[in-house]
């Protein structure tokens, strides 16, 4: 499959997300409880961050035991993470920024790849080695709104999954930018909650997320 068939995969895979929990766990059970919490809510995907050690074995559980969860490994630092992670049967690859060597591998990959940019020299890049979908991040802390509108002018075809800085009160206004297909976030798997068992408050609030989300898209 070329770069341009897996990346329409990676516009569609996060158009039916609409709003991307991003996830850290240090427990198998954390990894299962949260996820389940979150598709119960009507969050179907979740970005996986790499970033505890039990990180690639939830994801490799995730998919034997809740196959209807949608995972993105995400904090995909190396190489190494992303066969690791391909490996473990991820549904998408998502960095935080994409030096060559690793845009060079995520072009080969053979699934959908979220590349990430902060600015509009990086999202060129990307855009000329093929890539159509990228994350914007930190979003909050370059640019945000202001970012994405002026990005919408020169690149509009290149769609844009901003996170970092994005909360329950601005998450309508980062979804109803045209070239926006997607928001990353946390707000609704805040740590305390994940460390404390609190997953009716997670279920609760991907309801809240899922709501926002078709709340924008109904205009």
């Amino acid at each position: 499959m070329s770069i341009a068939e897996h990346q329409k995969r990676a516009e569609s895979l996060l158009l039916a997300a609409g709003i991307l929990p991003v996830v850290t766990v240090h427990t198998l059970d954390q990894a299962r409880a949260v996820s389940a919490a979150l598709l119960e809510g009507g969050l179907p995907a979740i970005e996986l961050t790499l970033r505890t050690p039990v990180a690639m074995e939830a994801l490799a559980m995730l998919k034997r035991e809740l196959p209807d969860v949608v995972v993105g490994a995400g904090t995909v630092l190396t190489v190494a993470q992303m066969q690791q992670s391909i490996d473990a049967g991820a549904d998408f690859l998502v960095t935080p920024g994409t030096p060559a060597h690793m845009a060079d591998a995520l072009a080969q990959a053979a699934l959908p790849v979220v590349p990430g940019a902060a600015s509009p020299t990086e999202m060129l890049v990307l855009y000329a080695r093929g890539f159509r979908v990228c994350k914007l991040f930190p979003a909050s802390a370059v640019g945000g709104l202001a970012m994405i509108k002026g990005l919408a002018g020169p690149i509009p075809d290149l769609k844009l999954c901003p996170t970092g800085g994005i909360t329950e009160d601005t998450a309508a206004e980062y979804l109803e930018q045209k070239n926006v297909v997607c928001i990353g976030g946390s707000w609704m798997v805040p740590g305390s909650w994940i460390e404390h068992g609190q997953w009716d408050k997670v279920r609760d609030s991907a309801a809240q997320a899922a709501k926002i989300v078709a709340r924008v898209r109904a205009h």
